[in-house]
């Protein structure tokens, strides 16, 4: 019998919640085959089967919460699934439905509070999976056919307030968050920078880029480069706090947020110095990729040194990003905006973009960290400084 537990996720998570089971008691699973759906604060992902054999329990229920490496099903290698059972010939009628509706405790509470039946709902979650919000846009049967009084009164609009639960992956975002900020001295410093000549360098080469590798050149891979540019010169900006040491990284794993079906996810590039910029464009396509499909895996969140943040792609002008623990520093982009700027005695519309940079004071003082972020807007607007190191 092979014990089934929860992989360590990614730095300091010490929990999970149960999304949903992909396998049921009693049926067949090969190695590798995803058991189970865990939410952290990072995104939802699959945990695979360590062995093959038959799933012959679960320890945990859908929305439970659980602690990295706690058991949560057992696995019996030397079993073998019962074959299927002959199907019994239909009846005529059939009082009750045979089927199980596919719902999770969200959806079942919230069917049980507005008088729903779970069994009328088309669910349109994954395999048919009954979601709340399927739920709240069905109707409750009605209490009587009686026809309404002439002339009609007016229809109820509902209750003005409603109560829903938090999902897993909200809750855990919740905690987190505040964790960061009870656990670390964050401040955050801000500058602007001009994209003038990252806009002008990829007008002039994306065809060839493009033609070349097969990607466009984004925005992206300047400032992992020009990140790292940084980290280097201030490399307490890419360390950690542990105790009463402080840990320097020689390696730079920038963790990079793309849009996933439940928001910004961030996921990790690594060894990211010794990638080109055609390399960091495809590395993080890929995670992008990953994101939208909900494919990303337990370690593509791992062992992240910094991160970059981007709300400008919703059209945020001006943001505080929060520190992912252990990381002490933490760069937001923001939407770029044609602005008007004093050049050389002139004023004149630049395409500028606002940056912020969140900081743990424990380990980075003010000094180096507006150093660091006047580091990457020099190499923002003059890319030949990357290219160059200078």
């Amino acid at each position: 019998m092979v014990d089934v537990t929860i992989p360590q996720i990614g730095e300091s998570i010490t929990s999970v919640f149960i999304a949903r089971w992909l396998k049921k008691p009693g049926e067949a699973v090969a190695e590798g085959d995803p058991l189970f759906e865990v939410d952290s604060d990072k995104a939802s992902m699959e945990v695979p089967a360590p062995t093959k054999g038959v799933l012959t329990e679960t320890l945990a229920e859908e929305g439970d919460e659980i602690d990295i490496g706690a058991v949560v099903a057992r696995i019996d290698e030397t079993a073998e699934a019962p074959e299927p059972e002959a199907a019994a010939p239909e009846a005529e009628e059939a009082d009750e439905p045979t089927s199980e509706v596919r719902a999770g405790p969200a959806a079942r509470q919230q069917a049980k509070k507005g008088g729903v039946d779970l069994g009328s709902v088309t669910g349109t979650g994954p395999r048919g999976r009954v979601t709340s919000g399927d739920v709240r846009g069905a109707k409750a049967p009605a209490a009587s056919k009686a026809p309404a009084p002439a002339p009609a009164a007016p229809a109820s609009v509902g209750p003005r307030t409603e109560r829903v639960p938090m999902s897993p992956l909200r809750r855990t975002i919740a905690r987190r968050l505040v964790e960061a900020q009870n656990t670390a001295a964050m401040l955050t410093t801000f500058n602007e920078v001009d994209m003038t000549a990252v806009m002008e360098v990829r007008k002039a080469y994306q065809d060839r880029f493009v033609k070349k590798h097969g990607i466009k050149l984004g925005f992206m891979s300047f400032f992992v480069k020009a990140a790292i540019e940084a980290l280097k010169e201030f490399p307490a900006v890419n360390a950690e706090i542990d105790g009463n040491d402080i840990i320097y990284k020689n390696y730079y794993n920038i963790g990079v947020a793309v849009s996933g079906p439940r928001g910004l996810v961030v996921p990790v590039v690594r060894n990211a110095d010794q990638l080109s910029f055609a390399q960091t464009e495809l590395a993080i396509a890929d995670l992008a990729t990953k994101a939208r499909d909900n494919k990303l895996r337990i370690e593509d969140f791992q062992d992240g040194t910094f991160t970059l943040s981007n709300g400008g792609i919703f059209g945020s002008m001006m943001s505080t990003p929060i520190l992912n623990p252990p990381q002490v520093g933490i760069l937001g982009m923001h939407n770029i905006v044609q602005r008007p700027v004093g050049i050389d005695g002139e004023i004149v519309l630049r395409p500028m973009m606002y940056l912020a940079m969140s900081y743990d004071h424990r380990i980075i003082d003010g000094k180096e960290a507006v150093s660091f972020l006047v580091r990457i807007k020099d190499c923002i607007e003059d890319p030949q400084r990357i290219l160059l190191e200078v």
